[in-house]
């Protein structure tokens, strides 16, 4: 019998972020507490204890895995048994990294939701130093929130820093007065995504990429051109079918990683591995045999020999 599917709940950011508190608060709150079993993980100690004498406490199991190597599917699966939970909250540790998780958390574990929290003060800091840090932790947030925002904050460099790893999520500033602000940027695509032909400057490719990935759907139908390559380090290929892309830097050279779409090319040659090219196309979605959702993948119309780009890794810089 398959195992009962678990929401998580997933509180990520660095210390002072106020992910404790937030937590704390929210399970003071009766229409989120209202008895379930709650597996409360803390991945690190902070300077808020939990009080719970201020919520109902004896449906709340506290673990502590403070060490990067105790957060183990082993040790969460025990966890699971030991509490019966019926959910879990994870109060994420900020310096280790997002993949850790995502490689340990029991199968039928689902997260529900996940809140990435930021000190506004400390967030530029934080950002100029463990930017990899920093932007693993955005990317894949439902919800940023920064905590402690003042009349004075550059609210326009928080949300262009977010949105450099994470365009869907959504932003909160909020203020020790009770203040709370909803980020409410439009931020317009750097291209023309209903024009006949959507062309893409060579620039904009990292910008493409991603809200082709994000958001399909607004892409199936769509004739599509951009300069790519198709690399030489390609798995074995049909010959009906070739890669087309770019090398893309999210946040720093380690994080750098091939970044493009399947070519069906019908009747158009098939570009030599290492070449750069002009490729134009239909995209269409197709289900990928190896996950359940379906991918982007493009019909070729046309390829035309074409020049390396000048920075030839995309970036959102």
């Amino acid at each position: 019998m398959a195992a009962k599917e678990v929401p998580v709940y997933l509180f990520t950011g660095f210390l002072d972020g106020g992910k404790s508190t937030f937590v704390q608060s929210t399970l003071e709150d009766r229409r989120f507490n209202s008895g379930e079993k709650t597996l409360l993980i803390r991945c690190e100690e902070g300077e808020v204890e939990y009080d719970f004498s201020a919520f109902s406490g004896e449906n709340v199991f506290l673990r502590a895995m403070e060490e990067e190597e105790e957060f183990n599917e082993a040790a969460l699966q025990a966890a699971e048994k030991e509490t019966d939970c019926e959910r879990v909250i994870i109060e994420y540790n900020g310096m280790w990294p997002m993949q850790r998780l995502f490689d340990e958390i029991p199968e039928n574990w689902i997260i529900a939701q996940e809140i990435c929290f930021a000190e506004c003060s400390t967030f530029m800091v934080f950002n100029a130093n463990m930017r990899n840090l920093v932007f693993d932790k955005l990317q894949t947030a439902d919800v940023v929130v920064f905590n402690r925002c003042s009349d004075q904050s550059d609210l326009d460099a928080l949300h262009k820093i977010v949105r450099q790893a994470n365009r869907r999520c959504n932003i909160f500033y909020e203020y020790p007065d009770g203040r709370s602000e909803m980020d409410e940027t439009v931020d317009p695509l750097p291209f023309d995504i209903n024009a006949p032909v959507v062309e893409i400057e060579d620039r904009d490719y990292a910008y493409f990429f991603s809200d082709l990935m994000e958001n399909s759907d607004q892409y199936e139908g769509k004739t599509v051109s951009f300069t790519a390559m198709y690399p030489e380090t390609t798995k074995p290929m049909p010959d009906s079918v070739f890669a087309a892309g770019r090398m893309l830097m999210n946040c720093c050279a380690a994080d750098t990683q091939f970044a493009g779409m399947a070519c069906y090319r019908g009747k158009v040659a098939k570009p030599t591995p290492g070449s750069w090219f002009r490729v134009k196309g239909k995209i269409r979605l197709q289900r990928n045999r190896l996950f359940s959702e379906k991918v982007p993948v493009m019909d070729v119309l046309d390829v035309q020999p074409a020049i390396e780009p000048e920075d030839p890794v995309a970036t959102f810089y």
